[in-house]
């Protein structure tokens, strides 16, 4: 009765007919643009997406042709995934690390310690392009995978040690006490009774991470601009030509670059949910 009663209250007609309208709103640019990737050359240049003669694959034939920057697009696309990988395995190795430190071991200073990383969340990408640009050239990382790696890293550290120590601070003590009675350390603490309990957590700043790098154009242009290590953002801004002259090829190239962040979203979709609700109420 009391499942029943709340749910009466907690749900509403006008809210869940507002839910859709808001729904089939947000979609309505999206379907636009996935009509628009299977019009003809003239239709687009001439027309609004609603207006559909005839469809034609001749769009995506040209974007997985394109050679941009003397590299084609497939190149591209495999340096998108050299790039996104290990930059979102490397902050999560090391925030999961630092997370579990600030949250339970006691040493001086941990508090400050944790303030001081959630602040840098404030600092502006752009203001730190330029010196780690020249830090990278003084020490001969530039032209390589490392710099955009690197700079990925430590871009996303404050955010994921924030996200991550505060779903462990969620976590019952009584889980760390009771492994510290059967003389567990902190590595058998971490890998035996906190790990499989981060899932949520992990996934859901994986996630993050995931889309945000594969999405990122600024920190590529300026680390990976070279034809060897170009991802797919880079790829698709130089798609168009120097004057727009292919514009109408970015809608096709949109979806083309699409379809793996849309797979892992899909994929861990459950996982993401649970990590955002995590920590939120507790007892």
């Amino acid at each position: 009765m009391r499942a029943r009663l709340a749910r009466r209250r907690l749900t509403s007609p006008a809210a869940s007919l507002a839910a859709v309208i808001l729904a089939v709103l947000w979609s309505v640019p999206t379907l636009g643009l996935l009509v628009t990737s299977f019009r003809p050359q003239a239709d687009i240049q001439s027309t609004g997406w609603w207006s559909v003669s005839h469809l034609t694959l001749d769009n995506y034939r040209q974007v997985l042709e394109s050679q941009t920057s003397g590299r084609s697009l497939p190149q591209a696309f495999v340096n998108s995934i050299v790039i996104t990988v290990p930059s979102v395995l490397a902050p999560l190795a090391i925030a999961l690390l630092a997370a579990y430190a600030i949250a339970w071991i006691n040493f001086r200073g941990r508090n400050l310690l944790f303030v001081v990383i959630f602040a840098l969340q404030i600092v502006p990408i752009q203001v730190t392009l330029i010196p780690l640009l020249n830090l990278y050239v003084d020490l001969g990382l530039a032209g390589g995978f490392w710099p955009v790696w690197i700079s990925h890293t430590v871009y996303s550290l404050p955010l994921a040690v924030f996200l991550l120590h505060n779903f462990m601070r969620g976590l019952p003590k009584e889980l760390v006490e009771a492994a510290r009675v059967d003389g567990a350390g902190h590595v058998q603490i971490f890998l035996r009774v906190l790990a499989p309990l981060l899932v949520p957590a992990v996934a859901a700043f994986a996630i993050f991470q995931f889309l945000w790098v594969w999405n990122d154009l600024l920190v590529a242009l300026t680390f990976a601009n070279t034809p060897g290590t170009n991802p797919m953002t880079v790829a698709l801004a130089n798609l168009a030509g120097s004057r727009g002259s292919a514009w109408y090829l970015l809608s096709a190239a949109a979806f083309v670059s699409m379809v793996v962040p849309l797979a892992v979203f899909l994929s861990m979709q459950r996982f993401f949910v649970r990590g955002l609700l995590a920590g939120s109420v507790k007892g």
